[in-house]
């Protein structure tokens, strides 16, 4: 399984952005998928993750501004997040987990992408 974010960039305090993830390789319909973020020099954060049952769960402080979904037909994921704030600055990646769990655990990562909120 192959996994490739595309979205992010440059966004200001209050805007929103949209990344989406396509899947190769495997099909992505038996796995838990979702979003991670980290910072360089901190911990990782699992953003959002979403069984293949559509349980959803999402860190706290994102809850109410996130949105995650998937297409299993197109074999892709998104996470929209609205309301943007400096602490969303981070690299996002997209991650499956073959054990269709959330939190997820063991994991398929992507290479990821670079989102920096500014004033």
């Amino acid at each position: 399984l192959r996994l490739r974010e595309s979205g992010g960039g440059l966004v200001q305090t209050g805007g929103s952005l949209s990344l989406s993830c396509v899947a190769s390789g495997e099909t992505l319909e038996s796995y838990s998928t979702g979003w991670f973020r980290q910072v360089r020099g901190k911990e990782r954060e699992e953003v959002a993750c979403m069984r293949n049952d559509g349980f959803t769960t999402y860190l706290d402080s994102v809850k109410g501004r996130a949105t995650m979904s998937r297409d299993n037909t197109k074999n892709m994921i998104y996470l929209h997040l609205n309301e943007l704030k400096l602490e969303d600055s981070a690299r996002y990646y997209c991650v499956a987990d073959p054990r269709n769990e959330c939190p997820m655990t063991d994991d398929y990562w992507g290479p990821g992408v670079e989102v920096t909120v500014s004033l």
